[in-house]
């Protein structure tokens, strides 16, 4: 895991992240990824000191913690190309979408999908049907 399993400790690595940038404070590679997902959600900067704060989906909440870091799962998949074929898919989202930051978000619906199915049977992500979920995306028509 990114930061370990306390949500606090993870939350305080994005605020931390986010105001060495601002700060133009030297970065390590990791935490200008967190600066860049950051900066590309200006709606969610309220949230970056407000680390004890649930989002609960019942409510009509999201959890901007939960989005900004499926970011960067994504991004991660992408870099080792894991799995297998995933850089297709988003070349193909890309286009699709029109830009980088959308693809992501059309992929998030596949990744929330996986990691939910994950966690309800405890076990791995299904990297197979996870691939199948953004083949099938990638494919269809707008």
């Amino acid at each position: 895991m990114l930061f370990g399993n306390d949500r606090n400790e993870l939350r305080k690595a994005y605020a931390d992240a986010y105001e060495k940038f601002q700060h133009k404070q030297p970065l390590t590679p990791l935490e200008q990824q967190i600066a860049q997902v950051i900066n590309e959600h200006p709606e969610y900067h309220k949230h970056l000191h407000n680390r004890h704060q649930d989002f609960l989906p019942e409510a009509g909440q999201s959890n901007p913690f939960l989005h900004m870091g499926m970011h960067l799962a994504i991004r991660e998949q992408l870099g080792t190309n894991r799995p297998a074929g995933i850089r297709k898919c988003y070349q193909s989202l890309c286009l699709k979408q029109g830009s980088d930051h959308e693809a992501e978000h059309e992929m998030m619906e596949c990744l929330g999908e996986a990691l939910w199915n994950a966690q309800r049977s405890g076990n791995m992500p299904d990297e197979q049907a996870y691939l199948a979920c953004l083949k099938l995306r990638a494919a269809s028509k707008k």
